[in-house]
């Protein structure tokens, strides 16, 4: 397969929210854009943050949508029609209720899970599924009617711990799922528990 040409991490905008479990997709962009260099600059065209860098040869772009979660589609949307960006071009990095902290999990299309970012992105994407997620397990508070609080919280320190880990063993991997190695990355990711 080709590599990606787009890498979006969902979160919600705001200091208030920067540190809850629902921005675990951001916390990996930000950490991608950190390890490669790569400046991330508010983008009101695409309602995000953006930055663009080369990576083993592949012309990659960040994106963090400054939209609220429920709307990661309008940003997702946009820039991936301006640069003709095909969904399997895309990795979508995001928290995910069915996996402990600690596991993080490369998965290529599927459904939105009830997760209202991947749902908002399908909607952008035309019906098109076939992108890539990065999951990274937050755990789940054990009931549907406390999820809501449960990922606009924040995560005790030793869970936040293992988070973190999970996402740094998945910027350890980078490099693979850049330029299209996905299957090596997902049998790597898919051993590791933090």
């Amino acid at each position: 397969m080709s590599g990606l040409k787009l890498i979006v991490g969902l979160g919600n905008p705001g200091p208030e929210y920067a540190a809850t479990r629902h921005n675990a997709g951001q916390w990996f962009v930000e950490a991608l854009a950190h390890k490669y260099g790569i400046r991330l600059n508010h983008e009101p065209k695409y309602s995000g943050l953006v930055g663009r860098g080369t990576v083993q040869g592949e012309d990659i772009r960040l994106l963090i949508p400054t939209t609220f979660m429920n709307l990661s589609g309008n940003s997702v949307g946009a820039l991936a029609l301006f640069f003709k960006i095909m969904p399997d071009e895309i990795l979508v990095a995001h928290d995910e209720l069915d996996l402990l902290p600690g596991t993080v999990r490369l998965k290529t299309g599927g459904g939105h899970g009830g997760h209202n970012g991947l749902r908002d992105i399908v909607r952008a994407l035309a019906s098109n599924t076939g992108f890539h997620r990065l999951r990274i397990g937050i755990g789940h508070p054990g009931t549907a009617k406390d999820v809501s609080n449960f990922v606009l919280g924040k995560a005790p320190s030793s869970e936040q711990a293992l988070i973190e880990r999970a996402v740094d063993e998945a910027v350890s991997l980078s490099d693979d799922i850049i330029t299209g190695k996905i299957a090596l990355a997902m049998n790597k990711l898919n051993g590791f528990k933090a």
